[in-house]
C-alpha cells in the first residue's frame, strides 16, 4: 500500500476544499428530488449537459486562493481548471440515481423531507445484490413448470437444459460485472451499459428489446398467478366451462384472458397510485419464495421415511382425472352388495351390471392404485432418468404396468390425465430460460450500494450459483420421490388438482401453492414497475424520436405514459393466455440483451480502449465470446422463428436510430471497433493506387462562404450527392480570410454550416474548413492536405467565377487559374460546373434527355465515366447519353464511328455515337473582333486602373541630397484604404504589370501605419513622363493589333461553340474537355475569355479535366 507524507507549506492562503462545480449524477429519467442539485440538465433533445469537474464555467467568481504565492504560476490555467483539491473533493460526492422507485417515494414524501439531505447508499452485497437477484431469478416456472420439465425430458435432459441456461447467465454475469465495475453505472442497468459500450444504436435496440422482455415478463407472472388462483386456490371461480373435452383448452384460455386483464388493470393502479407499496412488499415476496423452496427441501427429506399419501388411478397403463369419481375401483362392495361405482358410470352406459354397454378398455384392463410420491428412497430415480416426450392429446401411460391395447371411445376421452401441447426438448429451453433471468437487478440498484464495485459481481455471482444448485438439486429431487406421470401431470389433474410441486412440501400442499402465489404475484408488480421506467430512461436519452413522449410523467417523475404504454403490451401477452407461449417469447429478448452485453464486454477488451480499466479482474473475452455464442445458440434452439423475429425488431430499431435518431458521443466500443477496423483499412490502401477498375471520382468539393458563412452555391453539394450516389469519399472544402488565432470561433461555426447544408443536401463526406491570410494559399493548402493515407481526393470540383468581367478585382479569376494550376501539377481530374444554379436538385426527375459528352481529347476516360455514375442517380436514371467526338480534315470520320462503338460497346456503356467534322476554314471576321475587343479590354482596364491610382495618390516628399546621387524619402500614412496604398506603390514600381501576383499577395497582408518608400530621380521622371502620355495611351489602345495566337485560339474557341450549340443545345447536360491554363501567366485573363467563348449559350455546362491517369478499362 503506497505511503504518502504531508509536509507542512507555510504561508498558506487557504486550506481545505475549494467549492467548484463537481462530478454531478447522470439523470436517466427514474426520477430524483427536483431540488437535488447533483444531476445533469438536458437541452431537451436527450444531449445532456454535464457540469465537468474538469473545467470551471469562466464566469466564475474567481476564489483568492486562486492566486495566492504558491500558486501564482499557474493562475491562468486556474481559470478555467480546479485545483486538485477542489477536484478530489467532488470526486468523493459524486451520487448517481438507480433504477427503481427509491427516488419516487422520495417524491411523494412532504415537503420537509425533500429538503433533507440525501443519505449516503449503505447497502452491502446481502441485501443490496445478492436477494434482489435470488427474488428476480426464482420465478413461475420453477414452482408451475419445473416438475413437468423433469417429467417429460427426464433427469438427465433436464439437467443438460438447467446447465445450458444457467450457464449462458453466469457468463453474461461476468461480463456484466467487468462493464458494471468499469464506471458507475446508473439508471437503466443493462440498457445504460450497452449503449454506453455498443452506442446509441445498439443501446436503443437492445433496451427496446429488454424492456419487451421485462413487459412480457409480467404477463408471464401475472399468467402464472391466475392459473394458481383458478387451478389451485379456487377453481369454482372460473366463469367460462367447457361443454365437452373438446372445449376444455378455448375455456380455459378465457378465464386465463378475463382475469388475466383484471389482475394487469389492478397492478397498473397499484403501481401508478404509490410505488413505494410495491418496494416495501417486496421483502415479504422474497420470504414467500424462500420458505416455499425450503418446504420443498423439507418434503422431500421426510419423505425418506414417511412419503405423502397422494394415490394415483390407473385403467390399464392410463393415468385417470381423479377428481371425477370418489373410489379408485369399478364396483363398491358394501356388505354382500356389489353395486357400481362412479368410475363404473363414467364408462358404462346405465343399466344392469352383468349385460352394461361398456367402454372395451375399460372392460379389458383393470383399475389400480399407485403412491404419486413415491419417495426419495423408493429408487423412481431410474425410472424418470430418460425423456419422455409427448404429443398434443396424448394420454400420459406408466411403462411397466399391465395394459390391453384396446383404444377406447372418444367419449371417454376426458376421463384420462393427456398432454395439452406437444413437447420437445427446443420448447422445454425456451419454457425454463426465464428462471434463469433476473441477473441484473444488482447493477440496477447500483447507487444504492455501499461498494458497487465489489458487491454487484460477488452479489450476482453468488445468486446464479445458488440458483443453480436450487434448480440442479430440485431437479434430482423431483426424479428421485415423484412418479413419473405425475411429473409429466402439468396441473396435478391425477392428484386431485394439486400443485404437483405441492404434493412433495411440507407441512402442507397449501405452503407451495399460497407461496408461489404470492412470489408471482410481486413479481408481477416489480416488473411492472420495472419496466416503464426502462422505457422512460430510452425515451429521456431521446435517441428514438417517437418515443420522446414516454420520457414525461407526474410531477413527482413517475412514468405515466410509459406505464401506460407497458400496460397495453403486456396485455397483449394476457391475451395469449398460455404461460408455456408467452415464456419463449421474453427469453427471446432476454437472450439477446445478454448476447449484446457480452460482445459489449469482448469488443472493450479486445480494442484495449484506455477507458476499460475494470476492477473486477476474473473475466476474458473467450468467456464473452463463448456466452455471446450460448446466447445466440439458445435463441435458436427454443424457437428459430421467434428467434428470427426478434432480431428483425432489434434490427428494424437500430435501423430507425441509425437515419432518425439524435446522434450521441458516448465513447462506445463500437466507435472504437470502427475507428481500428478505418486504420486497418487505410494502412491496406497504403500498399498501392487503386487499380483502374476500383477507381472512382474521390470529390474535394471547394466551395466558397458568403458574409454570413453560408454556402454561397449550395447545387455544388447537390451534384455532387448526385454523381456519389452515397458512394466513395466526398470532402467540402472551404477557406476563411483571416488569421486562424483570431477567427477560430468564426471557422468553428463555418464548419458547422457546411455540415448543415451538407445533411440537407445529402452528402455523405466530411468537412474540411481552413483559415488562412490569403484564400489562394487555403485553396492550396487543402489540395494538397486534405483526406488521410489512401483515402485521399482525386478529383476537384470547384464553382465557376462569375462576374469575372465586371470586376475590377482580378482577384476571383486568379485565384480560379491558380487553382487549375494546381490540380494540375498535383495530378488530380478537376471539374467546373458552369451555371450551376440551373443544375436540378435531387428533388427533380428528368423523364427524358440528353446527356451530351463531347469528346475533343483523351483525358483518361472522365469524360466516359462521369455520365454513367450520374445515371446511377434517380435524377439523371431517364436520360440517355450521347458522346461527340471531332474529326479534322485528315481523320476517317466513318471508320472514327465504327472504332468508337466498338470501344464503348467494350465498356459496357449504352451510348449514341455521333462524329462531328471540323472543316479547315478561315478565320472569320467575327473572330478577329472578339479577340479584338478581348485585347483592347484588358489594355484599357489596365490604364483605368493607372489612372484611378493616379488621381487618389496624395504623397509627401521630403528630399534628401547625397553625393552619389539624389533620393527622395517618402513617409505617408494610407488616406482611403490600405488597398490603395499598396495599388500607388507598385504603380510607380512596376508600371507594365498591374496585379501582379506579388501585389496581390500585398493587398491580402497587413500593413503597417507607415510606408516608407525610396525613389531615384530616373523612377521619378518616368513617373511624370507616364503622367502626361494619357492621350498616346488611348490611340495606341485604338490602333492595336491582335496576338497572332489569341487569334487561332479564339478561333477554335468559336468554331467548337458553334458545333456544340447546334447539337447539344438542348441536352440536360453538356460534359466537354476544359483546356488547361497557358504556361505564360500574362495570357490568364484572356484564358478566361477563351473558356466563357466555348461555353456560350449552353444551360449546364461540366468542364473537365483529366488527372492524367486512365480511369476506366475495357477489361473485367
Amino acid at each position: 500500500m503506497p505511503h504518502f507524507t504531508v509536509v507542512p507549506v507555510r504561508d498558506r492562503a487557504q486550506s481545505g476544499y475549494d467549492g467548484l462545480e463537481g462530478i454531478n449524477s447522470v439523470d436517466h429519467g427514474d426520477g430524483g428530488p427536483p431540488d437535488h442539485q447533483d444531476t445533469v440538465s438536458s437541452d431537451g433533445l436527450g444531449n445532456h449537459k454535464e457540469n465537468s469537474p474538469f473545467l470551471n464555467s469562466p464566469d466564475e467568481k474567481k476564489k483568492n486562493d486562486f492566486y495566492d504565492r504558491n500558486l501564482a504560476l499557474f493562475e491562468e490555467e486556474l481559470d478555467i481548471r480546479p485545483k486538485v483539491s477542489s477536484l478530489l473533493s467532488r470526486l468523493v460526492s459524486y451520487t448517481n440515481i438507480t433504477q427503481g422507485a427509491k427516488e419516487h417515494e422520495e417524491e411523494e414524501s412532504t415537503e420537509a423531507s425533500r429538503r433533507k439531505t440525501p443519505k449516503s447508499p449503505n447497502m452491502g452485497t446481502l441485501m443490496g445484490v445478492y436477494l434482489p437477484c435470488l427474488q428476480n431469478i426464482f420465478g413461475v416456472i420453477l414452482f408451475l413448470r419445473l416438475t413437468w420439465i423433469v417429467g417429460v425430458a427426464g433427469i438427465m435432459q433436464s439437467l443438460l437444459i438447467v446447465i445450458m441456461c444457467c450457464t449462458c447467465t453466469m457468463l453474461t454475469a461476468i461480463s456484466m460485472s467487468a462493464i458494471a465495475t468499469n464506471g458507475v453505472v446508473p439508471a437503466g442497468g443493462a440498457y445504460f451499459m450497452i449503449s454506453r459500450s455498443l452506442g446509441p444504436e445498439f443501446g436503443g435496440a437492445v433496451g427496446l428489446c429488454f424492456y419487451l422482455g421485462t413487459t412480457f415478463a409480467s404477463a408471464m407472472y401475472i399468467l402464472g398467478a391466475i392459473e394458481i388462483f383458478l387451478k389451485y386456490l379456487v377453481p369454482q371461480a372460473a366463469i367460462f366451462h367447457a361443454v365437452d373435452h373438446h372445449g376444455t383448452d378455448s375455456a380455459v384460455l378465457n378465464n386465463m384472458r378475463v382475469y388475466g386483464t383484471i389482475c394487469l388493470s389492478l397492478m397498473a393502479v397499484v403501481v401508478f397510485v404509490g410505488v413505494k407499496y410495491v418496494n416495501k412488499l417486496a421483502s415479504l415476496f422474497l420470504a414467500c419464495v424462500i420458505i416455499s423452496i425450503v418446504s420443498i427441501y423439507a418434503g422431500a427429506i421426510k419423505s425418506v421415511s414417511h412419503p405423502p399419501e397422494f394415490p394415483i388411478c390407473m385403467l390399464g397403463n392410463r393415468t385417470l382425472v381423479r377428481d371425477r369419481f370418489d373410489v379408485c375401483a369399478k364396483t363398491i362392495t358394501t356388505g354382500n352388495i356389489t353395486a357400481p361405482s362412479q368410475l363404473w358410470d363414467m364408462f358404462c352406459l346405465p343399466g344392469n351390471m352383468s349385460s352394461a354397454q361398456c367402454d372395451d378398455y375399460f372392460l379389458q384392463n383393470n383399475v389400480t392404485e399407485i403412491q404419486g410420491i413415491p419417495g426419495l428412497a423408493s429408487g423412481i430415480l431410474r425410472d424418470n432418468m430418460w425423456g419422455n416426450y409427448l404429443q398434443k392429446g396424448e394420454i400420459l401411460e406408466k411403462e411397466g404396468l399391465a395394459s390391453v391395447g384396446s383404444h377406447g371411445t372418444m367419449e371417454n376421452f376426458g376421463m384420462y390425465v393427456s398432454a395439452d401441447i406437444a413437447t420437445s426438448f427446443t420448447l422445454l429451453v425456451g419454457i425454463f430460460f426465464p428462471s434463469a433471468t433476473g441477473i441484473m437487478a444488482g447493477s440496477n440498484r447500483s447507487g444504492d450500494l455501499r461498494d458497487a464495485q465489489k458487491s454487484i459481481p460477488i452479489g450476482t455471482i453468488l445468486a446464479i450459483t445458488t440458483t443453480t444448485l436450487v434448480y440442479l438439486s430440485s431437479v434430482i429431487l423431483f426424479g428421485a420421490c415423484v412418479e413419473g406421470v405425475v411429473l409429466r401431470d402439468k396441473f396435478g389433474d391425477a392428484v386431485r388438482n394439486n400443485l404437483v410441486v405441492g404434493t412433495l412440501s411440507w407441512p402442507s400442499p397449501w405452503v407451495i401453492v399460497i407461496g408461489s402465489f404470492f412470489s408471482t404475484v410481486g413479481a408481477g408488480l416489480q416488473t411492472l414497475t420495472g419496466a416503464p421506467r426502462l422505457l422512460q430512461a430510452i425515451a429521456k436519452d431521446n435517441i428514438i424520436p417517437f418515443l420522446r413522449v414516454f420520457g414525461h410523467g407526474k410531477t413527482n417523475g413517475e412514468p405515466t405514459w410509459a406505464l401506460l404504454l407497458t400496460g397495453l403490451i403486456a396485455e397483449l401477452g394476457i391475451l395469449i393466455a398460455s404461460l408455456d407461449m408467452v415464456a419463449p417469447i421474453l427469453s427471446m429478448f432476454f437472450l439477446m440483451c445478454y448476447l449484446f452485453v457480452n460482445l459489449a464486454c469482448a469488443v472493450q477488451t479486445l480494442l484495449r480502449t484506455p477507458n476499460w480499466r475494470p476492477r473486477f479482474r476474473y473475466y476474458h473475452w473467450t468467456l464473452s465470446f463463448l456466452g455471446m455464442s450460448m446466447c445466440l445458440a439458445l435463441m435458436f434452439i427454443s424457437s428459430w422463428y421467434y428467434a428470427i423475429v426478434a432480431m428483425g425488431i432489434a434490427g428494424m430499431i437500430y435501423k430507425y436510430i441509425e437515419y432518425q435518431g439524435a446522434e450521441k458521443e458516448w465513447g462506445d466500443g463500437i466507435r472504437g471497433l470502427s475507428l481500428s477496423a478505418a486504420r486497418y483499412a487505410l494502412l491496406r490502401l497504403e500498399v498501392g493506387p487503386p487499380h483502374t477498375k476500383n477507381w472512382r471520382p474521390q470529390l474535394l468539393v471547394l466551395s466558397k462562404l458568403d458574409e454570413d458563412l453560408h454556402i454561397k452555391y449550395p447545387r455544388l453539394l447537390t451534384f455532387a450527392s448526385q454523381l456519389k450516389a452515397g458512394k466513395g469519399l466526398t470532402i467540402v472544402g472551404s477557406v476563411i480570410h483571416g488569421n486562424f488565432l483570431e477567427s477560430y470561433g468564426e471557422l468553428q461555426a463555418a464548419e458547422q454550416t457546411v455540415k448543415n447544408m451538407m445533411d440537407i443536401e445529402r452528402v455523405k463526406g466530411f468537412c474540411q474548413v481552413v483559415v488562412a491570410t490569403k484564400v489562394r494559399e487555403g485553396i492550396v493548402h487543402l489540395i494538397q492536405s486534405c483526406g488521410l493515407g489512401g483515402m485521399k481526393h482525386n478529383t476537384v470540383m470547384m464553382g465557376w467565377p462569375y462576374g469575372w468581367r465586371q470586376s475590377e478585382d482580378p482577384r476571383a479569376w486568379k485565384t480560379f487559374i491558380n487553382t487549375v494550376r494546381c490540380t494540375t501539377a498535383a495530378h488530380l481530374a478537376l471539374m467546373v460546373p458552369k451555371n450551376v444554379s440551373f443544375y436540378p436538385s435531387n428533388h427533380e426527375r428528368f423523364t427524358d434527355g440528353n446527356i451530351d459528352v463531347w469528346w475533343i481529347v483523351h483525358d483518361g476516360g472522365m469524360l466516359m465515366l462521369l455520365p454513367f455514375l450520374l445515371k446511377q442517380h434517380k435524377v439523371w436514371r431517364r436520360c440517355r447519353m450521347r458522346i461527340f467526338t471531332v474529326a479534322q480534315m485528315d481523320d476517317n470520320s466513318i471508320q472514327m464511328k465504327k472504332d468508337l462503338a466498338t470501344f464503348l460497346y467494350q465498356l459496357r456503356i449504352e451510348a449514341e455515337v455521333e462524329v462531328v467534322e471540323m472543316h479547315d476554314s478561315d478565320i472569320s471576321a467575327y473572330t478577329y473582333e472578339r479577340t479584338l475587343m478581348m485585347e483592347q479590354r484588358s489594355q484599357m482596364l489596365r490604364q483605368m486602373r493607372l489612372s484611378g491610382a493616379e488621381k487618389q495618390r496624395e504623397v509627401t516628399h521630403t528630399q534628401k541630397c547625397h553625393q552619389d546621387g539624389h533620393v527622395w524619402n517618402s513617409y505617408f500614412r494610407p488616406f482611403s484604404s490600405q488597398a490603395q496604398l499598396v495599388k500607388d506603390r507598385h504603380l510607380l514600381v512596376r508600371m507594365g504589370s498591374l496585379y501582379s501576383d506579388e501585389e496581390e499577395d500585398t493587398l491580402e497582408s497587413p500593413l503597417p501605419g507607415n510606408v516608407q518608400m525610396t525613389w531615384t530621380k530616373k523612377k521619378s521622371e518616368a513617373e511624370r513622363r507616364n503622367t502626361n502620355n494619357a492621350p498616346e495611351n488611348f490611340r495606341e489602345l485604338m490602333s492595336l493589333k491582335p496576338d497572332q495566337s489569341n487569334v487561332r485560339r479564339m478561333h477554335t474557341a468559336v468554331k467548337l461553340n458553334e458545333v456544340i450549340v447546334n447539337r447539344s443545345h438542348d441536352a440536360r447536360l453538356v460534359l466537354l474537355n476544359m483546356p488547361g491554363p497557358p504556361r505564360d501567366t500574362d495570357g490568364d485573363e484572356n484564358y478566361m475569355e477563351f473558356l466563357e467563348v466555348l461555353t456560350e449559350g449552353l444551360e449546364r455546362v461540366l468542364l473537365v479535366r483529366g488527372g492524367g491517369r486512365e480511369v476506366i478499362t475495357i477489361y473485367s
